[in-house]
């Protein structure tokens, strides 16, 4: 299976990675997401240790239902041969209807045929006040127009 853009990466296809990234995420789709993953792929999330696909379904199934009317922005930071690095910042409330801001790097490192074979992930994240929220989209895919990270201020 392949998932291109494939490594080496350039500015536009290190682009175009985190973009398709963003875009699967704000799916909230589990078994969409882990498709963009190796079959043994290892992740470090914050002090969790997750390896394949099925852990990688079960984690983000998990994540999703508790952090509801997620909505995430992926930006590069830079990126070498087959490895991407990126800063994020996501917005999410609890089920008591309290919003959050997480912020994070994640350092992405690919097989042959695109697809992530580790994910390492840095999160920290705070409560946010309903109006100080940025991140205002249908959920779903950002649009087009909607601001990035350096953009909005983050």
């Amino acid at each position: 299976m392949s998932r291109p853009p494939l490594p080496p990466f350039t500015d536009a296809t290190a682009a175009d990675k985190a973009r398709l990234a963003e875009d699967a995420w704000n799916s909230r789709d589990p078994a969409r997401v882990a498709l963009a993953y190796t079959t043994d792929s290892q992740w470090r999330n914050r002090a969790e240790f997750v390896t394949g696909r099925d852990q990688i379904k079960a984690f983000l199934t998990r994540k999703w239902a508790r952090e509801l009317d997620y909505r995430l922005i992926k930006e590069v930071w830079t990126h070498a041969a087959n490895r991407i690095a990126v800063r994020f910042a996501y917005e999410y409330r609890d089920d008591s209807g309290h919003w959050f801001r997480a912020y994070g790097n994640e350092n992405w490192q690919f097989d042959a045929n695109g697809l992530m074979e580790r994910r390492i992930a840095s999160i920290n994240e705070h409560p946010i006040a309903d109006a100080d929220r940025k991140f205002h989209w249908p959920l779903g895919r950002r649009p087009d127009d909607h601001p990035g990270l350096t953009a909005s201020g983050l």
